[in-house]
């Protein structure tokens, strides 16, 4: 497949209006260096500032400066999903717009990718300059997300990432999965997925974006992310399976009290007055909601336009 350019950098950004000039520059500086055909693609999520401003000024003087706004905030997910629809590279490196990630890191991931054949290269910032109320929670969830999803990257957050351009064009990311679109990839079938220490440059303008929610939202949509790559399209697999588990202990442990009752203790109180049997009863009773909740979905997916969503790699002869 040819690609009109050899690099698309995708910027998502909100109230970064100081910094967008001097970080294009560094960007630019580092493009002409090393002669790429590149672009560079802002996302502009509802900025209060400046910031679209400053993007206008900058695609007047540079051809290669491409510009998106959102009506209002949309999240960082939104921006990159618009971002990787609009990029026509051969590689997509994301990164921030708060000169926290170095361009200089660029030609290194382009060539892990263009080179080494990688799908995805995710940057480790193996030294941070940011407080350790960002850093202990950050490595918790890096932990977590290892042990969940089998990828064994240290910086799953990281800004700094690289693409194939198929890559980025048969996922989407919505929410707050942008922490874990590695995970995305893998689900997707693009397996080889590298990552590289990059430097972390301490924050030269205004303060982070990001409040206490992503403490909640991160934990959550990690779930989110395993469960539907794993049972997104066979929900019965997972809750049927439960169903079936509960529903089957119940059923044992209720049919050795009914036995005991008729056979062994018969004078002993109502089956109705022991706190064993209406525990198994609740787990019976558990277990027919799990398998239910699981036809449920499977109907739901039976229906939806995506259920048939498979990516072809290659063809012959089609």
């Amino acid at each position: 497949m040819e690609y009109l350019k050899e690099i698309s950098i995708v910027i998502p950004l909100f109230n970064e209006e100081e910094s967008l000039n001097e970080l294009f520059i560094w960007i630019n500086d580092v493009m002409q260096k090393h002669q790429f055909k590149y672009e560079v693609i802002f996302v502009d999520d509802g900025s209060k500032d400046n910031s679209w401003k400053v993007i206008e000024e900058l695609s007047t003087k540079f051809d290669s400066v491409k510009g998106l706004k959102f009506q209002r905030n949309y999240g960082k997910s939104a921006a990159l999903q618009k971002g990787f629809e609009a990029a026509v590279g051969k590689v997509v490196i994301t990164m921030d717009a708060d000169l926290q990630d170095s361009p200089d890191e660029i030609p290194y991931l382009y060539e892990m990718i263009a080179k080494e054949d990688y799908d995805v290269v995710s940057g480790w910032k193996k030294k941070r300059h940011d407080p350790i109320s960002k850093t202990l929670p950050t490595k918790l969830y890096n932990w977590a997300a290892r042990k969940l999803t089998g990828i064994y990257l240290h910086d799953f957050n990281c800004g700094l990432k690289a693409y194939k351009n198929e890559v980025v064009k048969s996922i989407e990311v919505y929410g707050d999965m942008h922490r874990y679109i590695p995970p995305l990839a893998k689900f997707a079938g693009f397996n080889k997925i590298g990552e590289r220490v990059v430097e972390h440059q301490a924050r030269k303008y205004g303060t982070t974006k990001f409040g206490f929610n992503r403490f909640v939202n991160g934990p959550l949509d990690l779930l989110s992310v395993v469960f539907m790559g794993k049972f997104g399209k066979k929900p019965m697999h997972f809750f049927g399976a439960i169903g079936m588990l509960m529903f089957i202990i119940g059923f044992f442990f209720a049919s050795i009290l009914i036995i005991d009752k008729l056979f062994i203790h018969e004078h002993a109180k109502l089956l109705v007055d022991r706190t064993e049997f209406l525990l198994t009863l609740v787990c019976m009773i558990l277990g027919v909601q799990f398998f239910l909740a699981g036809f449920l979905a499977e109907l739901v997916g039976r229906n939806s336009s995506t259920r048939n969503s498979y990516l072809i790699e290659k063809e012959i002869g089609c």
